[in-house]
């Protein structure tokens, strides 16, 4: 396996743009619509039953697309399935997948799952960011996919941002760029292309693209100086590719509800020429609503060709678009030669990735190697890396494991694994878990009872799979949190950090904060809570005037 590695790749970029024999002979083998086909990915999922696989199957075989975009389903099938549509195919397929956070985001309860980019954003030790990205690298190639639609170097200064929010490294443009290079270098490291996404920045909007067009009204200065910054920074440090979002964007282009994706002066003048970007750009979903809106029946594919894109994910109808393409090849609308351009760079990014000597995915003990021992370790001291601990370690310090403790857990209703692994560990302890559901009376005597501890540990879980900037808590239980706040109490947050704007716990002794609600995170609390490990995590974003980007003791 790690044989692959050894040999360091040449540099891709580089790469994409230079002669090869084997993407020219391929090329002359293909009509002139199986080279345009070359810029069309196609969703795959493995989870829809065997009569999807199959439309699917019948559509890369009349067609001859590029590639699939991999969503959701189990690692055997999935491995299957993808062996089935390479057979179909004359040039081996681009198989691209959206792995933020590793297979497990799409593959969740079968293959591992490393925190949340907002996680990473806290951690101070950038090798282990790039360390997590070989791991992804070996993961993809093990499973036979290639190109991961990450990292998403997004600056999230927006706190209610629906679509981007913890999938951002944080809000602070330099972290970004920085945490975004350690994952990307590790990747392309790894052998496989990664992609920063969504150009040219999706972090600063309250609009989620999948359903509308968001619109960013900034001016042309402030794009470059914030959003467009981690971009501008990656690709003049060999950023393989680039995502670019659909965004309606007046400073960049006052057309009328032009989707940046679509846009000749954001595809070409703002990220080829000015930015001098040469690696693959690929538009987000062409099904999405922030496109098919205002440009449907076909008419965005083409214009995403227009624009200068290598590769477009998921059109709604790839036959159409196709026969769209070579019309508008035929009337002189799209350049024959910039068209054979793009359909070069494409197959050697298939040659760098050594599809040339394409092999089937085997898939004995798959499963397994896609959950080894080093993988779940790693995932573990990401989690350690990035615990927060604010305010004062002091209660952390003065933990005593003897004395009467209250452990009161809000959001869930029996014991975590943070409580459970707290359960060995006390020898005086009584648990608490608040519903939602109490009535006042319930929760004054619960309040009374649990005043009475000398030792408070208060555990709030966002049990949520996506945790939003806000934390659904009633009034009583947020009267609970105040009141219960004092010097003895350490409150340990599984969620999002905006959800503090939210929550009043800045009256507790010591605030540790884990991110997300995960097992390994709340390991990672517990140890710290423990006095087993030193909380090394700095806030990667802006809550309030309390609680700053950077701060962690």
């Amino acid at each position: 396996m790690e044989s692959v590695f050894s040999q360091k790749k040449p540099d891709f970029v580089q790469f994409v743009n230079s002669q090869h024999a084997w993407v020219d002979s391929v090329f002359e083998k293909l009509t002139r619509k199986e080279r345009i086909a070359q810029l069309f990915l196609v969703r795959a999922h493995s989870n829809l039953g065997q009569r999807y696989i199959d439309s699917v199957a019948q559509v890369i075989q009349k067609e001859q697309l590029g590639g699939l975009v991999v969503f959701q389903g189990g690692p055997v099938r999935h491995a299957h399935m993808f062996n089935q549509y390479q057979k179909l195919s004359k040039v081996p397929l681009l198989v691209t997948f959206d792995g933020e956070w590793g297979l497990g985001m799409r593959l969740p309860d079968s293959t591992i799952s490393f925190p949340y980019q907002m996680t990473l954003g806290a951690v101070q030790n950038e090798k282990l960011i790039y360390e997590m990205g070989r791991q992804v690298a070996r993961d993809f190639q093990r499973i036979g996919m290639h190109f991961n639609f990450a990292p998403v170097v997004d600056i999230n200064n927006n706190p209610k941002n629906p679509v981007i929010n913890f999938r951002s490294f944080g809000d602070n443009k330099y972290n970004v760029a920085r945490k975004a290079k350690a994952y990307m270098d590790g990747m392309l490291d790894g052998g496989i292309i990664a992609s920063l996404k969504h150009f040219p920045g999706h972090g600063d909007t309250d609009v989620d693209s999948h359903y509308d067009l968001p619109q960013l009204k900034f001016s042309k200065a402030r794009l470059d100086s914030l959003e467009i910054f981690p971009f501008r920074e990656l690709i003049q440090q060999g950023a393989p590719a680039v995502m670019v979002a659909h965004m309606n964007i007046p400073a960049l282009d006052p057309k009328p509800n032009i989707p940046s994706s679509i846009s000749r002066k954001v595809v070409i003048d703002v990220l080829r020429k000015e930015l001098g970007f040469r690696g693959l750009t690929v538009t987000d979903a062409m099904d999405m609503k922030g496109v098919t809106k205002f440009f449907p029946a076909g008419e965005a594919d083409v214009m995403a060709i227009e624009a200068g894109h290598d590769l477009l994910e998921i059109s709604e109808n790839s036959a159409r678009a196709i026969g769209l393409v070579e019309k508008a090849v035929v009337s002189g609308r799209i350049k024959q030669t910039d068209l054979d351009l793009r359909v070069k760079r494409v197959l050697a990014a298939k040659y760098w990735l050594g599809l040339n000597q394409y092999r089937p995915v085997n898939t004995v003990n798959l499963v397994h190697d896609l959950n080894m021992p080093a993988s779940k370790s790693l995932v573990q001291r990401l989690a350690d890396a990035a615990i927060t601990v604010l305010k004062s370690d002091k209660r952390i310090r003065s933990f005593d494991r003897k004395i009467e403790t209250a452990v009161v857990s809000i959001g869930v209703n029996q014991p975590q694994d943070f409580e459970k692994g707290l359960a060995v560990q006390l020898s005086d302890r009584k648990e608490f878990f608040i519903s939602g559901k109490e009535t006042p009376d319930e929760m004054k005597e619960l309040m009374k009872e649990v005043r009475r501890y000398p030792q408070i540990i208060l555990a709030i879980h966002d049990n949520r799979a996506r945790p939003a900037s806000e934390i659904k808590i009633n009034e009583q239980e947020r009267e609970f949190i105040d009141r219960l706040g004092g010097r003895r109490t350490i409150t340990v947050l599984f969620t999002n950090p905006y959800a503090m704007e939210d929550l009043p716990v800045e009256r507790s002794g010591t605030i540790i904060l884990a991110y997300q609600n995960d097992h390994f995170m709340q390991k990672a609390a517990l140890k710290v809570l423990l006095g087993q490990t030193k909380a090394e995590g700095k806030l990667p974003v802006t809550v309030n005037k309390r609680f700053a980007y950077g701060e962690g003791i």
